[in-house]
This record gives C-alpha cells, sequence and structure tokens, in this order.
C-alpha cells in the first residue's frame, strides 16, 4: 500500500533531484531549499527548519482550511467565487493529493472531522419567514459518507436556534445575518466546538453574547458556552473575534492514548478594528460541582523563561490577522498558527514557547525559531516558503497542511530533523 510516509520520502528526495521545478542547484529557490534541508545539530539556529514536501497541492481556488482527517482523507475548503455563497466547495483528496470527490455547501468556510468519521462544515444556510430570500445566516452542516463520496446530511446547527439562549428569541434582523461560526473542533468524546463571531454581546441578557464557543454534544444538541471568557474586551481570556479554534484531540485515529483534555486555543482575528494586545489564546477548561464547566486563562503561556526561548505566544501584540490555529495531539505537542497580516505561519511549543526542540546533540539549548513567511526575495511571495494570505493549517503524521489563499495552493512542510 502506497502510505503518506512513502511519498513524503518520495517527495523529498524529488526536491533533490528535479531540475523542471526547482531549476538546476545554482538557482536560488533551489539553494533556499537545500539550505533549510541541511542540518549540524552543533549550528542551532541556522540549519533547522521546515523543508517542502512535494507535490503541493495546487489549483485550488483560494483555500480557506484544510483538515487531515481520522480517515487519512485530505479535506480543502475552497472559496472558488468572493461573491457568492452559492459556489464554496469542500474538496476530498486522497494521500497521494490527487482529488476525488467535490462538494458545494453554501458559505463553506471550516472543516472538521469527529473520531467517528462525521463531519462537520461551517457555512451558511437560507432560512424560511426572514424576509428577503437572498438572506442567508451561519450553519454548521454535520455530514457522513463524506469521504466516500456519499454524503449524508444528518443535521444542520442553523443559528439561531442551535443555541439554547436563542430558542424562544427572535430573528434580530442584521445582528443575526452579521453572526458567523469561525471555526471547528471536536474532543477525544465526539463533543463539537464551535466559534462564533458577531455584533450582539450584551452580558446582562438571557441571551449569550455572540463572541464565544458553543459547546455541541455528538448528537447536535447545545449543551454549553464558553462563559467567563470575555466577549468585549482583550484579555488573555478573551472571546473578541475569534478566527480559529483548535482542542488537543485531532488524528490519527488510535484506541488509546487520545487526550481527553477539554481545553482548547483560539486565533483572534476578525476584528481588525480593534486593539487586541492577544490574538493567540490558550484556554483552561476545568469542572465545577456546583458551577460546571469554567472557562479561563491557561497560566502555563505565563511563562517567559528567556533560558529556554526568545520568543513568546503571549508577547503584546505578537499577531496582526491570525487566521486559524492548530495543535499536534502529539505529548510534547506543538500549536501552529497562520497570520494573513504578517504573511507567515508560526510555530510555538504547548506552553508558548515560540520554535521547536534543538537537535538531541546540539549545544543549543533554547527553543529553535522556524517559523517562516512573508513575500521572499522577489516580492511575489510565490516561492516554497512564502504565502499570500495564509489561512487554514492542519498538521499531521510529522508535517505540515497550510492553505496558501493568495496563491491557490495548499502547501506542505515537514521539519528537516524528522527527515534525517
Amino acid at each position: 500500500m502506497f502510505t503518506l510516509k512513502n511519498y513524503i520520502l518520495i517527495g523529498f528526495t524529488f526536491i533533490l533531484s528535479s531540475c523542471s521545478l526547482l531549476g538546476d542547484k545554482k538557482n536560488n529557490t533551489a539553494n533556499e531549499v537545500f539550505n533549510q534541508g541541511s542540518i549540524d545539530p552543533n549550528t542551532g539556529l541556522n540549519n533547522v527548519g521546515y523543508v517542502p514536501v512535494y507535490p503541493f497541492i495546487n489549483n485550488v481556488n483560494k483555500p480557506l482550511d484544510v483538515f487531515y482527517g481520522y480517515d487519512e482523507l485530505i479535506y480543502v475548503v475552497v472559496e472558488n467565487d468572493e461573491t457568492t455563497i452559492d459556489d464554496n466547495e469542500v474538496l476530498v483528496f486522497d494521500q497521494k493529493a490527487d482529488l476525488s470527490y467535490r462538494f458545494t455547501i453554501p458559505g463553506a468556510t471550516d472543516f472538521t472531522q469527529d473520531r467517528r468519521l462525521h463531519s462537520y462544515v461551517a457555512g451558511r444556510y437560507y432560512p424560511d419567514k426572514v424576509g428577503s430570500p437572498s438572506i442567508n445566516l451561519a450553519a454548521i452542516y454535520h455530514i457522513t459518507g463524506i469521504g466516500s463520496g456519499n454524503p449524508v446530511y444528518l443535521d444542520t446547527l442553523k443559528h439561531f436556534q442551535c443555541d439554547e439562549s436563542r430558542r424562544n428569541t427572535s430573528f434580530r434582523g442584521n445582528d443575526d445575518i452579521a453572526v458567523k461560526f469561525t471555526g471547528l473542533a471536536t474532543l477525544f468524546d465526539n463533543t463539537l466546538y464551535v466559534s462564533r463571531t458577531g455584533p450582539r454581546n450584551d452580558l446582562s441578557t438571557v441571551a449569550r453574547p455572540d463572541n464565544g464557543v458553543l459547546i455541541f454534544s455528538s448528537q447536535g444538541i447545545n449543551i454549553g458556552y464558553s462563559t467567563g471568557l470575555n466577549p468585549l474586551e482583550s484579555s488573555i481570556k478573551s472571546s473578541v473575534g475569534i478566527s480559529g479554534l483548535a482542542t488537543l484531540a485531532a488524528p490519527p485515529q488510535r484506541i488509546s492514548g487520545i487526550s481527553t483534555s477539554r481545553n482548547f486555543f483560539l486565533a483572534l482575528g476578525e476584528e481588525q478594528n480593534r486593539n487586541l494586545e492577544f490574538r493567540a489564546l490558550g484556554i483552561s477548561v476545568t469542572e465545577d460541582p456546583d458551577q460546571g464547566y469554567i472557562y479561563g486563562e491557561n497560566t502555563n503561556f505565563l511563562n517567559f523563561d528567556k533560558t529556554k526561548a526568545d520568543r513568546f505566544m503571549y508577547e503584546s501584540g505578537r499577531f496582526k490577522k491570525p487566521e486559524d490555529i492548530f495543535a499536534s495531539p502529539t505529548e510534547n505537542g506543538f500549536l501552529f498558527i497562520t497570520d494573513s497580516g504578517t504573511d507567515s505561519i508560526y510555530v510555538f511549543s504547548n506552553t508558548g514557547f515560540e520554535g521547536v526542540n534543538p537537535p538531541a546533540n546540539s549545544t543549543f539549548k533554547k527553543q529553535v525559531i522556524v517559523s517562516f513567511g512573508g513575500s521572499g526575495a522577489d516580492g511575489k511571495a510565490s516561492g516554497p516558503y512564502n504565502f499570500v494570505d495564509p489561512t487554514g493549517i492542519c498538521y499531521f503524521n510529522r508535517t505540515i497542511f497550510v492553505c496558501d489563499k493568495g496563491n491557490n495552493r495548499v502547501c506542505r512542510y515537514r521539519l528537516n530533523s524528522d527527515l534525517q
């Protein structure tokens, strides 16, 4: 059987040997790849980094999100036409990055899958009895069979009725139209987290603030909300302008060893008119016998130990416009963040130290910064280490997948120390 591991090794060999893709070895792009790929454990910073894994998934029109599923298929959400929601699609690729199926889902922006192989897609729907037939509202489509090419729609979680606190409230017109579902993630027990943004954030009403995270059971019942997060102000437990959401439960599929933590991570990139000091957050979830689950700051990220790292996720103003965040499910996992404001991706430890561990035999003891991106030396942002408006990101089998929206491609990278 042709596995992803086989394909990555072939792809890396292809990088070293191909002239048609990278030119000869005097080509600047080729030199950049070779420099990233050479590693001396005693040189520290400069020679540790991510190398491209070819082929990239090209000719995907404005990719918004990517998810490597528990079924080991690659799911990519594409926008196609920014002027309409009617032709957004979910593209399904096999491990060789060959397109298998494609499905149209109105306004699709985000994708996730639970351990039952049930898929969830954040999109829009056209409600009845709210006035104009052109009005659309936020929705989550619950689907099975999407990886086999035979999707079965089990349920649609529709704003505003899917929120238990809104069951007895009326349609709010433009305020409800403005609400968006901006992130999806699941837990070990198939609980679904959905991040939401919107204009109504009055803490004194029965209805919950729009800015926050809704929690659903595996049966699609709204069982909670991120009470305790601040929907109005910047802080280390803010829910203002959530653009991405991640949990510690992620593929690959396994019987044991999956994280049972309910903690999650947020990227806050939706509201650019707000001066948010912190735009990537770790949220701690604790259970109280009387109050249920309590959502608050994760104090692990407040450790600014300069002997272990030079940069930290909780530095003030660290990000401009983070689009997505993903947590690798390994014991010593990493957080991956895309930032369209800097056209870059960032890599942090699971305690917020920027970078990865130095090579085992290195004399360098701090985290090695491996974040990369930007417009590149030629200013065209089309090289293997450059991005234009990167959006979705995920991680599987030591490989990062990045939606490079402006270049209409999904890029793949692997840490060069993993290739030795």
